[in-house]
This record gives structure tokens, C-alpha cells and sequence, in this order.
């Protein structure tokens, strides 16, 4: 065929758009603005391959306004300054709409040329970005338009479109071709939610077949192609901390096979760095002081994976994830380096005391004289009764002994000592 598969199925109108049903079914609020024929601003987010640009297509063929299209990672400044030159224009008097793909990649500076027109009605704004809106677009933008969020398609929506991909280029070929059993919903699982991944394995897979001088895309074929076209990972964008964030989290749930599973996805596509630091965040955060042996032994695992590198380095790390994973728990030490930290930055404290000061001589100011530090290993069980904390919170408690057997067994050993002293 000519043109990508994934162009040929590409909808003409709403009806024939894959997925998206919380925003395009019947009765649903942005099906209801399209077929109103008065668009507002629009900002479209979600991950790529989700009809986020089919969907503004759409859109713009039914405003009746001389369309433009940016992309903004590759325009610039003087592009948008053309669009607002021709406002004037007569091919513009119907007013003009902007589809701005990857809005993102404008800075400050270029949104707000924008952000005039966008006030006045001139230009109408339909943006797409694959990162939050509310973490990369200026909020005077934002304020002004509506932000619908698209979803990754599930597996029957997928399926769906390969069936259609699949009937169109038998038609187009004159050529019967056909899914082995279960192949089609394993293109479909692989490709993530993503509907112009699914259907590019599915024209690898027909090149293959081609190749055989067959028509049957059997379960050999797929497996071939599915091995090095299913991983999707974004580094920069929101799914990768999606990704390690659920990987984290299973750790901290205490769900070993989850957790196995996400550092799976974030090693099959080589994030070696990120699996590495947020275990070991979670050792010292989640896992903690019910476990102290763990951080040590977990930085092992980490030191051995990064030494010997993928793909051996999936082993020390599903080692060390299970084992996170399935510790006791305790977030006592963060509990309390957070209370203090947060005592610090709003100026909560004092002088430290002078018994606990670096200096042994008092200047003549001094009401009282002498350091009077009192050296605990030369008491009873090595502690004496002291003041360390300045005066203003002398008494402040930031650390509570942890539920787990660890810290308990230290709470009853700290306890004894200071009630024999």
C-alpha cells in the first residue's frame, strides 16, 4: 500500500474514532461540543497513538475557520507570528483555528504571543500534549480553555482495528489474509493501548507473511515481531513515572509480584538507573528501621547489577525487589527527618546548648561558666539524662518507635536504661 496502514484507517468522523468512549459516545460532553459546531479552546492529553490528532482533525474539518497546524516541536516563533498576520485576511474572516500538536515543547515566551488572540476569539486554540497540561502549559492558557484527557485503548478497541486494517488490505490486495488463533489479541495486548503501534507490528507481520508467499500471520510470526516493538517507555514523559511510581508502590504494598512485573517493564527498556535508585529509595523509606540489614544488603544488590549490566542485572535486582517487598515495614526514620526538616525551614528551634557546643572557654558575657558536657559512656549503661535539643523545643519528639519487632525490641532497650539511671 502507498501510505501507512495506520493513515488508511485514520476516521473521517466521530463515530468511526477507536476508544475514548468516556469523552465520545453518545451524550458525552465532548461529543456534544464537536456536533455543537461551536468550538471552544481545546487541549487534548494523554499518551501518543490514542486519537488525541485524529480527534482534532476531526474537529477542524467541521469548524468552517482556515485551519493551521504547528507542530511546536519544530516551529517557531515567526510561525505563529504569520498565523497572526493573516487574521486580517480575507481567506480568515471566518476566524482562524490553530491545532498545535506537542504544546509542551512552547515555552512561556510563545504561549503567550498566543495568549491574546485566544482572549479575543481571533484564534481557536486546539492543543495536544502527551505530558499534564497542568505541569507544561501556562495557566492564562489553561484558565481559557477546556482540557480533556485521552486514554490508552483496551485490548477489544485494538482488536477492532486490526480486524478493520486487516479486511481493508485484503480488499486492496485481493488476498484472503487471516490471524492464527489468538494472534490477534496478542498484537493487540502488545501493543499497549497504543493504536498506531498496533497497527505498524500488524504491517510487519503482513511484510513477513508477503515474504512466505502466505496469508495466515501465525503465532511464530507475531512472536518475532511482538519481541522488539512491545516495550512502551517514554522517559521524559508521564508513563515512565507512572511506571516507576507503580513499581514503587508495589514494593511498598507489599505485592512481590507486581513489583517484579514493573521492574520487568522498566528493564525491557533499559532504565537500568531508575529500577536501581527507587529500590533503594524504598529500602531506606518504606522498608526502614524494621529492617535496617536491608539497606546494606540492597545496595549490594544494586552495586552487583550495575557491575555485571543487562541482562544479568535482572537477577541481584528481582533478588532485592522481593525482598523489599515482602519486609516488614516501617516509615518512622522518614516520619521523623520530615517533622524535623519541616521545624528547620520555618525557623522552629534555638541555640544549641552550650554543654553540646564545639568550644570550651566562655567569654565574659557568659552567666554561666564552663561546658558541663556530661560523657555518657562514663554512667551506667552509658547514658545520663541531658539536654540536646535547644531550649524552645526541649521536649520536641520527632522519632515514635515503629509497631514492627525491630524497633520495639529498641524502644524496650531504650526505655530500660533510662529508667535505671
Amino acid at each position: 500500500m502507498a501510505s501507512p496502514l495506520a493513515d488508511s484507517l485514520r476516521p473521517t468522523n466521530i463515530d468511526e474514532v477507536a476508544g475514548q468512549h468516556h469523552l465520545l459516545d453518545s451524550g458525552k460532553v465532548l461529543r456534544r461540543i464537536i456536533e455543537s459546531g461551536d468550538i471552544p479552546n481545546l487541549i487534548f492529553y494523554g499518551p501518543s497513538g490514542v486519537g488525541k490528532t485524529t480527534v482534532a482533525n476531526i474537529i477542524a474539518d467541521k469548524a468552517g475557520k482556515k485551519l493551521y497546524h504547528l507542530n511546536a516541536t519544530v516551529c517557531s516563533t515567526q510561525d505563529i507570528k504569520d498565523i497572526i498576520s493573516s487574521l486580517d485576511s480575507l481567506e480568515c474572516s471566518g476566524g482562524v483555528l490553530l491545532y498545535l500538536d506537542e504544546i509542551q515543547y512552547f515555552n512561556k515566551k510563545q504561549q503567550q504571543i498566543l495568549l491574546s488572540y485566544i482572549e479575543n476569539g481571533d484564534i481557536t486554540l486546539i492543543a495536544s500534549t502527551t505530558e499534564n497540561p497542568f505541569f507544561y502549559v501556562y495557566n492564562a492558557i489553561l484558565s481559557r480553555s477546556t482540557v480533556f484527557e485521552f486514554k490508552t485503548l483496551d485490548k477489544n478497541d485494538i482488536g477492532t482495528l486490526l480486524d478493520r486494517g486487516l479486511s481493508l488490505v485484503s480488499k486492496d490486495e485481493d488476498k484472503k489474509y487471516s490471524f492464527e488463533n489468538g494472534v490477534r489479541d496478542k498484537i493487540a495486548v502488545s501493543a499497549g493501548g497504543d493504536v498506531r503501534r498496533a497497527l505498524n507490528m500488524l504491517e510487519l507481520c503482513l511484510l513477513s507473511v508477503r515474504c512466505d508467499d502466505n496469508s495466515i500471520i501465525t503465532d511464530e510470526i507475531a512472536e518475532q515481531i511482538l519481541e522488539n516493538n512491545s516495550v512502551r517507555y517514554d522517559r521524559e514523559g508521564d508513563e515512565h513515572y507512572d511506571l516507576l511510581s507503580a513499581y514503587q508502590k508495589s514494593m511498598r504494598g507489599s505485592d512481590p509480584d507486581a513489583a517484579v512485573y514493573y521492574l520487568a517493564r522498566i528493564l525491557a527498556a533499559g532504565d537500568l538507573p531508575s529500577a536501581c535508585r527507587r529500590l533503594m529509595v524504598c529500602a531506606c523509606e518504606d522498608v526502614g528501621l524494621a529492617h535496617p540489614q536491608i539497606i546494606p544488603i540492597v545496595k549490594a544488590a544494586i552495586d552487583a547489577a550495575m557491575y555485571v549490566g543487562l541482562p544479568e542485572a535482572r537477577i541481584p535486582l528481582a533478588d532485592a525487589v522481593i525482598l523489599v517487598a515482602t519486609s516488614p515495614k516501617s516509615n518512622s526514620g522518614e516520619m521523623a527527618i520530615d517533622a524535623a526538616m519541616y521545624d528547620v525551614e520555618h525557623g522552629i528551634g534555638g541555640d544549641i546548648p552550650r554543654a553540646l557546643q564545639n568550644k570550651h572557654f566562655d567569654g565574659e558575657d557568659a552567666l554561666v561558666k564552663g561546658q558541663h558536657y556530661l560523657y555518657p559512656h562514663n554512667y551506667k549503661n552509658h547514658w545520663v539524662k541531658q539536654q540536646y535539643l535547644p531550649d524552645n523545643i526541649k521536649n520536641k519528639k520527632y522519632y515514635t518507635f515503629g509497631d514492627n519487632k525491630n524497633e520495639q525490641k529498641f524502644k524496650e532497650y531504650n526505655e530500660k536504661i533510662k529508667n535505671n539511671e
